[in-house]
């Protein structure tokens, strides 16, 4: 088990899809960039840099949009260190000049960190649903604030939807699940 948790915690690189037009690929990050070249180069660079901050994981949600030269930074850690490292990382991206960092900071709760980790290890034992937390970027993220479970990113059909979301409502503890997941075959479509 410790195994298994060591793996997720390593492989567990994961941002939330863009929903900005024209992007049909698996990036993992929330960008909505602007309609111009300069905007695009912008939000491609951001991204870059938020996916190299070394302690995001699958615990975590970023996401950002820019607006000409500014950046607003989104989402839920569960470190204030990474909200202040993805902002400094941001900062030096070419042609940003202002930082505008909304992200929360989760507030620290052993039983918010436990039900993380039996969220994690119940979704990731259901059929093949562990794929979804291999490789250097997984698609799920898992947010816990106060026992509410929020699921973001993305999965291939509307059953890995609904399994991911069965388990996570049986981890004992866990008020509530919102499902924000994205089913990429209906995405695309």
């Amino acid at each position: 088990m410790r195994l298994i948790l060591t793996f997720m915690l390593l492989c567990g690189l994961s941002f939330v899809q863009a929903q900005s037009s024209g992007n049909t690929g698996n990036t993992q990050l929330a960008m909505r960039p602007g309609p111009n070249a300069d905007q695009d180069r912008i939000a491609r660079e951001v991204r870059h840099e938020l996916v190299m901050l070394p302690y995001y994981s699958i615990f975590d949600d970023l996401e950002f949009t820019v607006n000409g030269d500014t950046v607003t930074l989104l989402g839920s850690v569960t470190r204030p260190t990474l909200k202040s490292d993805a902002e400094n990382a941001v900062k030096h991206v070419e042609g940003v000049n202002k930082v505008n960092n909304q992200i929360k900071v989760l507030p620290p709760s052993p039983n918010d960190d436990r039900i993380r980790l039996e969220v994690a290890r119940a979704i990731s034992r259901q059929g093949d649903l562990y794929r979804y937390f291999m490789g250097a970027v997984g698609s799920i993220h898992i947010i816990v604030d106060n026992g509410h479970v929020t699921l973001k990113g993305f999965v291939d059909n509307q059953g890995d939807d609904t399994q991911a979301k069965l388990a996570a409502n049986q981890v004992p503890g866990v008020f509530s699940v919102t499902d924000d997941l994205q089913v990429t075959s209906q995405k695309e479509r």
